[in-house]
């Protein structure tokens, strides 16, 4: 039996029906680079019942505010999370629920037992 070439096209798109262009595929490498840290993993989640500030943040989960801060950066800049401005305080919300899934779904598969 002869090998099969590996071929460098794209995989289909979640409907099987149209190939995923080279931007959405770079895209979503970028979103899941900005997850893949467990401290930006934990904020996600800490976003998901609502909008937070920093000091809640640091207070929920017991990190520096200079790193909660810097990790706010990475997850802003990736388009995770958008802040609204109150006086002094920023509000940190979820841009969408698409994150929420990816991520809670990611906790859960980490979660499952292995399969035998």
């Amino acid at each position: 039996m002869t090998p099969q070439p590996v071929h460098s096209e794209p995989p289909t798109n979640v409907s099987g029906s149209a190939a995923v262009d080279k931007k959405a595929l770079d895209a979503a490498g970028d979103l899941l680079r900005a997850l893949s840290a467990p401290v930006r993993i934990a904020i996600v989640l800490e976003l998901l019942t609502g909008g937070r500030c920093v000091h809640e943040l640091v207070g929920a989960l017991s990190v520096p505010q200079p790193l909660i801060s810097q990790h706010l950066r990475v997850l802003k800049s990736a388009g995770v999370v958008e802040g609204q401005r109150s006086g002094r305080e920023v509000l940190y919300t979820l841009v969408d629920d698409h994150l929420a899934h990816i991520v809670t779904d990611a906790i859960a598969h980490a979660n499952e037992e292995p399969k035998s």
